[in-house]
Parts: structure tokens; C-alpha cells; sequence
């Protein structure tokens, strides 16, 4: 063969390498990352359904990039955003409900998140129709199904399996169920360390069928302190402190929420679940909210009524100027600043915000290991 024909060939056989890495390149771009949960992680997907617990106009996404609102119950990026941005992926999972969940896109993940919902199926009734715990694990069968369509059953099974899961679920189950209304149905039922008895237990279930559904890292994060929000603070605090009894409810299931998982990690014989303790992450800068640059941690950035946490945020609703300056972006969720605070420590926090080891430590032992 000429040394002009060996060129020749040696050109065309570059060009085709590089024209399979841009065809391979969106499957290899970062693991993917899927999500479970309330409002907290939600990025849109209540849109979609015809429910009460919506983040779908202004002021909400007041500060995310599009200037628009999202669905989500933030006025910028929410934790999701900000995970995805830190594991490397370019865009973060869609809303499973969007239409424009197809094709390549299912290869970053996706968000089966719906506010309002809890561990219990009675919780959030209030706000019709919502995407339950166990409707959320359909969901992700089903996109399974749909993924497997797209690469392969092969293919498929080892994206899951490498993925990184974030579950966020438990508040609401107190917020808007045990203590929604005065001798409420699940508080006559249960005395409060029974009721956090149940919760465990019954989360532990949901938990075990993600599991077998082939996760194998799952980020589970507790409550904060969830007698310490403006909502709260507003209706059941006294002389501006938090809701003691919120505040008991948070202390009694967070330490059993770890055990469980440490139990579960046991059973199975690796670490698959790790415990996220976002009571301690919100506790730092709710009582110290100075040392992380805001001017508050008991108003609202939105809303109305004492600290701004009665009912929802709306375009009538006092808005503040500067939402940096506040930990609280509404009545119930944090402002972008303080998700970024969580995410921050989720990345790198010691054991007393992450167990047993933060994601920083995840990642690098995954990619050693892959």
C-alpha cells in the first residue's frame, strides 16, 4: 500500500473514531441521577397534574436562569439542580411527566418528585392528585421499561445500576398529616413515638423495593427542622421560637431514620443507603443564620402574615428584594442560597451530616471501582 493510501485510510479510520464519539458521548457523560420525593425535590412534575400543590407561576423561579417559574418550590435551583451540576452532568434530570423526557434524555436520569406527597399514602389528600411514594416506584419501573426500548436490557440495567439516588420524603407526613388539623385521624391512632415507629417501618419497605428495582447508592435525607419554619413559626411558634412539638416529632425520627438504613445496609451486605442529616445542615444556619450570610432564618423571602408564612406565594404576596439575604425562600422551602448551603455539605460534610461517608467519598470510590 502507497504512503498516500496509508494517510489516506489513517484520515478516514480518525473521522469515523471521532464521528462514535459523538454519537457515544451523551451515554457516557456523567452517571445518571434519579429522584424521589416532595416539594423539596420536585422539579415540575405536579405541572402536569391537577393538584393544589403547584410551583408553576411568579414569583417562584424568580431567579433560575429562565427568569420563569419551573415547578419548582424555589426561586432558583433546587438540591436536584445542584447535585446534578456537581456529579457532572450538563442538564439536570427532566420531570418524569415532561413531554420532553424521551430519547436521550432518559440517559441522565429522571425526577418522579411530587409535592405534597409522604411515606404514607394518606398524607397530602388534601391536595388531591399527587404522585404517592408507591406510585413514584411504578413510575420508575415503567422507565425502565421505556429506558431497556432505547439501549437495551443490558445497557439499561447497568445505567441503573451505577446511578446515584436521592430520596427526599418524611416532612409532610408530619406537617401535613399528623399534625395538619387538631386530633387529626393518624394522631388519634398513634401516640407520636409510635407514629415515627410506623413511619420507619413503613419507609424501610419503600426503600427495600427501590432497591431491588437495581440502585445501588441512594442519598436518604432526613427532616430538617421542620418546627422551625416560617409556616410554622407563624401558626404553632411561641415568642418567635420554633414549634416544640415539630421540633420533638424531627428528633424522635431522624436518629431512627439513621438506624434503619444502617440496618438495611447491614441485611444487604453493602452501603447502599446513605444518611443525609439535613435536621443538623437547616439547624446550623436557622440558628446562626449571620455565619452563612443571611439576615434571616424566620421570614419568608415570599408570603404574608407573621414572617411571611401564611399561605402560599403568590404574585400578591410581600416579596423581598434580596433573596440571598434570606434562608427561606417561602413558607415551607429554602432559598437557592440555602439548598446550596445542604448540597455544599452533602458533598463534603463529616459523619455528623452524612453516614456513613459524604458523596465526594461516594464518587471517588465508585469510579475506582468501575
Amino acid at each position: 500500500m502507497s504512503t498516500a493510501a496509508s494517510r489516506f485510510n489513517f484520515w478516514l479510520i480518525s473521522l469515523l473514531v471521532l464521528a462514535m464519539e459523538a454519537i457515544i458521548a451523551p451515554t457516557a457523560e456523567a452517571r445518571a441521577f434519579f429522584i424521589f420525593g416532595d416539594s423539596l425535590v420536585d422539579s415540575g412534575n405536579n405541572n402536569y397534574l391537577a393538584t393544589t400543590a403547584r410551583a408553576d407561576s411568579p414569583p417562584y423561579g424568580i431567579d433560575f436562569p429562565t427568569r420563569q417559574p419551573t415547578g419548582r418550590f424555589s426561586n432558583g435551583f433546587n438540591i436536584p439542580d445542584l447535585i446534578s451540576e456537581k456529579i457532572g452532568q450538563s442538564q439536570p434530570p427532566l420531570p418524569y411527566l415532561s413531554p420532553q423526557l424521551t430519547g436521550q434524555r432518559l440517559l441522565v436520569g429522571a425526577n418522579f418528585a411530587s409535592a405534597g406527597i409522604g411515606i404514607l399514602n394518606d398524607t397530602g389528600v388534601q391536595f388531591l392528585n399527587i404522585i404517592r411514594m408507591f406510585r413514584q416506584l411504578d413510575y420508575f419501573e415503567e422507565y425502565q421499561r421505556r429506558l431497556s426500548a432505547l439501549t437495551g436490557t443490558k445497557q439499561s440495567r447497568r445505567l441503573v445500576n451505577q446511578a446515584l439516588v436521592l430520596i427526599t420524603v418524611g416532612g409532610n407526613d408530619f406537617v401535613n398529616n399528623y399534625y395538619l388539623v387538631p386530633f387529626s385521624a393518624r394522631s388519634r391512632q398513634f401516640a407520636l413515638p409510635d407514629y415515627v415507629k410506623f413511619l420507619i417501618s413503613e419507609y424501610s419497605k419503600l426503600l427495600m423495593r427501590l432497591y431491588k428495582l437495581g440502585v445501588c447508592r441512594v442519598l436518604v435525607t432526613g427532616t430538617g427542622p421542620i418546627g422551625c419554619v416560617p409556616a410554622e413559626l407563624a401558626m404553632r411558634g411561641t415568642n418567635g421560637g420554633c414549634s416544640a412539638e415539630l421540633q420533638r416529632a424531627a428528633a424522635l425520627y431522624n436518629p431512627q431514620l439513621v438506624n434503619m438504613l444502617q440496618g438495611l445496609n447491614k441485611k444487604i451486605g453493602k452501603t447502599v443507603f446513605i444518611g443525609v442529616n439535613t435536621q443538623q445542615m437547616h439547624t446550623d444556619f436557622v440558628s446562626n443564620p449571620q455565619a452563612y450570610g443571611f439576615t434571616t432564618s424566620q421570614v419568608a423571602c415570599c408570603g404574608q402574615g407573621p414572617y411571611n408564612g401564611l399561605g402560599l406565594c403568590t404574585r400578591l404576596s410581600n416579596l423581598c428584594a434580596n433573596r440571598s439575604q434570606y434562608a427561606f425562600w417561602d413558607a415551607f422551602h429554602p432559598s437557592e442560597k440555602a439548598n446550596r448551603v445542604v448540597v455544599q455539605r452533602i458533598m463534603s460534610g463529616s459523619t455528623k451530616y452524612m453516614t456513613p461517608m459524604n458523596l465526594s467519598t461516594i464518587l471517588t470510590l465508585d469510579s475506582m471501582s468501575s
